[in-house]
């Protein structure tokens, strides 16, 4: 790349150099993640992958895409830009793993006012972390400087995984019945939903993020909100290998009131005891400060459910038993239920 330079283009303000740069800077992180497939280098034109069909009867691709939203202006006020990548992969791994899919590779797209090679390679540090968290590959991604689109010290970043899954495993959520147990796995905090209303209710911009609330337990308030959204790809994919699971839902944007009822056949609802939803404290602070309304909360955030998974209720105490065996604080969420047209799909009680 020694002869590629523009002054011309330098003059209004992208610095191809810092692209090459950035590239380099980063290959130390991406190297790490490519034992988990046959992949190519990355600085071609396209990623490449080969997939390994051993053992995946009839072989269905499951993609995904999302980005990490108006998180990315905590990360801008922190100054701190080495985790948020883990939230991109997170935000794409945890949708297809509701499939049934393994995750396979991940791709990242960076666009921001100016390069900046040591922050790029921070952000693709976090990407990296995401992918061995996700047994997937970081096989590609792509950097666009682009001045007076965004200011010089803000970006935005996005991503795309695909899975695979044999086709009789896809989970198929017909097959949920009445008296099912929903089996809630906790989440790290606020994962990447809700800020526009988060930085609102807590007027970020305008106080201390690294004061430390009691009822936080110790993080302070910028520590709290950046913390990165956790990543169910092991603990789902080995339970879903020695358990009946008949559906799963990543609970995102939206919460409990659109996310749960997409793994819900029609004519089934899900009753919840409002008392067994274990809360994580941000919400709390969030709902005060905020004067959000409880039905608005459950409807904007996870409120310290990550995921839920659907077993029968036989199945239930060998699932609790061995998410709890893999490190994760599983615990009974509520029941399927047979529900009337018009009815809600879910009941907080």
């Amino acid at each position: 790349m020694e002869n590629s330079y523009s002054s011309s283009y330098k003059d209004a303000g992208v610095d191809i150099t810092k692209g090459y740069e950035a590239v380099e800077l980063m290959k130390k992180h991406v190297k790490k993640t490519l034992v988990f497939g046959d992949t190519s280098d990355i600085g071609g034109f396209g990623g490449l992958f080969g997939l390994d069909k051993e053992g995946i009867e009839d072989p269905v691709l499951v993609s995904g895409t999302d980005g990490v939203g108006t998180k990315l202006k905590i990360a801008f006020l922190m100054d701190k830009h080495d985790t948020i990548g883990i939230d991109c992969v997170a935000m794409c791994v945890n949708d297809i793993i509701c499939t049934g899919a393994r995750p396979l590779f991940f791709l990242d797209y960076i666009a921001c006012g100016k390069n900046r090679p040591e922050k790029i390679a921070d952000i693709v540090k976090g990407v990296a972390e995401g992918c061995l968290q996700s047994y997937a590959a970081l096989i590609g991604g792509e950097t666009a400087e682009m001045p007076g689109f965004y200011p010089e010290d803000e970006y935005d970043l996005a991503g795309f995984a695909v899975g695979v899954v044999s086709r009789r495993s896809i989970l198929d959520k017909n097959k949920v019945d009445p008296g099912d147990i929903v089996i809630a796995l906790p989440s790290s905090g606020l994962h990447s939903n809700g800020y526009s209303l988060v930085r609102k209710a807590l007027d970020v911009e305008n106080i201390d993020l690294d004061d430390r609330p009691a009822i936080l337990g110790g993080p302070s308030i910028g520590e709290t909100l950046l913390t990165p959204t956790k990543i169910y790809v092991q603990p789902v994919l080995k339970l879903i290998q020695r358990v009946n699971v008949k559906s799963i839902a990543n609970i995102t944007g939206g919460g409990f009131y659109e996310n749960i009822p997409r793994s819900l056949p029609d004519g089934i609802g899900v009753k919840i005891m409002r008392n067994s939803v274990r809360v994580h404290p941000i919400f709390s602070m969030i709902q005060e400060k905020g004067g959000i309304s409880e039905h608005d909360m459950f409807n904007t955030f996870n409120m310290g459910v990550g995921m839920t998974c659907i077993v029968s209720r036989d199945q239930t105490d060998r699932a609790l038993n061995l998410l709890q065996a893999m490190g994760e604080d599983a615990y009974i969420l509520g029941e399927t239920c047979e529900i009337k047209p018009g009815e809600d799909r879910i009941e907080i009680l």
